[in-house]
């Protein structure tokens, strides 16, 4: 496999803020706490709270090793959807653009000045890219896929 910046440097970036991320949704962190339960209390959906952490979690993982295989153009795609769930329940939900910060003790010292929408706005880009990218590829999985029946 050749270095084709182009791909890899997208698909390392997106990987890097999934893989990077799992920690706080795998442990059960004040801030996965916060959003997801945020997100369960304004849905009316209780489980949410619960489980979203290890759902959304499980999915980045599948895409970001997906974004690494020869089904790339499908891990972007689900990055994409993925980061549009993000960036939708941060504007339209009490869920808001800054996340509070917590420090040891779960108490709240401060706000992350909107860096967690900002990365969700950047992996979105990077994976809608990387989707046209392989859609216009005529070897790209996603070209082959979609342009099956002409």
């Amino acid at each position: 496999m050749t270095f084709q910046p182009t791909k890899h440097v997208p698909s390392g970036f997106i990987a890097f803020v999934f893989i990077q991320s799992l920690f706080f949704k795998f442990s059960g962190s004040y801030e996965t706490e916060h959003i997801f339960g945020t997100l369960a209390q304004w849905s009316g959906f209780p489980w949410f709270g619960v489980f979203g952490g290890y759902m959304i979690g499980f999915a980045e993982l599948f895409a970001a090793i997906l974004l690494f295989t020869k089904l790339h153009g499908v891990g972007a795609v689900m990055s994409t959807g993925i980061m549009t769930g993000a960036i939708f329940f941060h504007l339209f939900t009490p869920l808001g653009i800054q996340m509070p910060e917590f420090n040891a003790m779960g108490e709240v010292v401060g706000n992350d000045g909107g860096l967690l929408f900002g990365m969700a706005c950047l992996v979105w880009l990077s994976g809608a890219f990387l989707s046209i990218r392989d859609y216009t590829n005529h070897d790209g999985f996603l070209h082959q896929l979609l342009n099956k029946a002409a």
